[in-house]
């Protein structure tokens, strides 16, 4: 995704921007220049980072106030994933034609304006039309947070300066649900979005201010709108479909017609990807079985996931009485325990090889959801939530690392931006069918969430399906994955660089990308 040869558009002072302390490709971490880039990267990506979490936390408040149904809840999360997914890698790819600073401050700005509307919405509909816009936004923000580092940094710090990234959004990320928590207990939901807007100014001024503009001058061909335009179409109609089976019924024209929609946009778009020079998403990556079986790990895992966090938010409010603050900070034991393992267990994973800790960690994660049985009425939180998220924890510790690893080392260094990105979408797409679904198949509809015992009911029975997708999960890595010949290789000599970290501290998503990239 990124290019040796990288331009800049200099100032009056000869660096990438006027006042910037440095140019394209040669900052150190260690100076002003440099602190001031990594200010403006993992704040950008803080913003999506952060509403990816709190809005889960203030659904059941946004329900109360427009008297919605469940359906409303779920496309309260998914309209923002399926902009989000659907765009993602097409945001990477205006960031390397137009500029990733430039695009960036465009994804900032836009998510931005998106979120005052999502605040000032005066009904149900109006929010979720600026969720979806909220989406688009991350999607042109998100692959230049990241990008930026790559190419400003000098090749010698880029692996420090990627894990300051790293670490410090896996601090946003658990700031984030007790921030919520905070503002929806304390004022109202709606300023879970008025808040990202001073934030996204100060991000704006600061890489304006301070980040050297750059491209890739490789990048040649035209952009694939038409691959990004038929994702979108797909995954909303398949999406729609889904979430409103329940209310109308299965064979219901609406329902039907939005199915079938989804899923020719989405054969459409394999055809169209097939058939571009340069496709969004390359499917001959694809022909690489360790490519696909990881991909096909991270689809099971982040599916389990992401439906099991949308309705844990929920119970521990509606079933178990705890108030949104108590709810927003029931998982930060997941984000502290991935903080202070994943960089070790991303360590091990290169002894050993990925196949038994991406077997292992997702079994762990089963168990951790089975736990969460104990999580009902009048639950305790040391006694009953606690001891199934410090396993999640621990599991998703074990896991991640070396998923995200053998996604990028399957492909080769050449195509590793591109690849972190097609996974990126894949467990983002995962999480958004598993929204849309599992409600669905658990009974959850109309005003669950104001009925305790029939949403106790139906979060149970998402459990035993999330904990089943992860021991499929468990089972395809360990008959799929493959050691590759590096691992096992000795640590690098005192003294030298490691390679860059390939990890991240967040549960919604793997990185974009971790690793330094050639020419494509």
């Amino acid at each position: 995704m990124f290019s040796k040869s990288q331009t800049v558009r200099r100032g009056p002072d000869g660096a990438g921007q006027p006042g910037a302390a440095g140019s394209a490709g040669q900052i150190r971490v260690r100076t002003a220049a440099g602190r001031w880039v990594l200010v403006a990267s993992i704040l950008g990506s803080a913003l999506a980072g952060i509403d990816a979490t709190v809005v889960n936390i203030a659904l059941p408040a946004i329900g109360r106030d427009f008297g919605a149904g469940f359906g409303t809840l779920q496309w309260a999360v998914t309209a923002y994933t399926v902009a989000l997914a659907s765009l993602i890698l097409l945001g990477g790819a205006l960031g390397d034609r137009y500029g990733r600073r430039r695009v960036f401050n465009v994804g900032v700005l836009w998510f931005a304006a998106a979120s005052l509307l999502c605040g000032l919405a005066p009904s149900a509909g109006l929010l979720l039309a600026a969720r979806a816009l909220q989406g688009v936004g991350g999607a042109l923000l998100m692959p230049g947070s990241l990008a930026m580092i790559q190419a400003s940094f000098h090749p010698e710090d880029r692996a420090r300066a990627i894990g300051a990234w790293s670490a410090f959004g896996g601090v946003a990320t658990a700031v984030g649900p007790f921030l919520g928590g905070w503002l929806v207990q304390a004022a109202s939901w709606r300023w879970v979005f008025l808040i990202n807007a001073p934030l996204a100014v100060a991000v704006v001024l600061v890489a304006r201010r301070h980040v050297p503009e750059t491209r890739d001058p490789a990048a040649a061909g035209r952009i694939d709108v038409l691959g990004a335009a038929l994702s979108c179409i797909g995954l909303a109609g398949i999406t729609y479909a889904i979430i409103a089976a329940p209310e109308h019924g299965a064979g219901s024209a609406t329902v039907l017609v939005s199915g079938v929609l989804g899923v020719a946009a989405l054969a459409g778009f394999l055809v169209a990807e097939a058939r571009q020079a340069h496709p969004m998403l390359p499917l001959s990556m694809f022909a690489v079985r360790q490519f696909s079986a990881a991909n096909g790990v991270t689809f099971a895992v982040y599916a389990a996931f992401g439906g099991v966090f949308f309705l844990l938010a929920v119970q521990l409010q509606v079933v178990s009485g705890f108030a949104p603050l108590a709810a927003g900070t029931a998982m930060l034991p997941i984000t502290v325990m991935m903080l202070l393992l994943s960089a070790r267990f991303g360590r091990l994973s290169q002894r050993i090889g990925p196949r038994l800790p991406m077997t292992v960690g997702p079994l762990i994660c089963a168990a951790a959801i089975l736990l969460m049985f104990r999580i009902g009425p009048d639950a305790d939180y040391v006694r009953d939530v606690l001891p199934a998220v410090v396993v999640l924890g621990f599991g998703l510790a074990v896991l991640v690392a070396p998923l995200t690893a053998t996604v990028l080392d399957a492909v080769g260094a050449e195509h590793a931006g591109v690849a972190s990105g097609v996974n990126n979408a894949v467990a983002r797409a995962a999480g958004l069918i598993a929204v849309a679904a599992l409600p669905a198949v658990a009974g959850l509809s109309g005003r669950s969430y104001d009925d305790p015992v029939a949403f106790s009911h139906g979060f149970h029975v998402s459990l035993v399906i999330a904990a089943a997708l992860l021991a499929a999960g468990a089972a395809l890595a360990a008959a799929t994955i493959r050691t590759p010949p590096q691992a096992g290789a000795p640590a690098a000599p005192r003294g030298e660089e490691p390679p860059a970290p390939r990890m991240h501290c967040a549960v919604d998503g793997p990185p974009l990308a971790a690793r330094e990239c050639e020419n494509r």
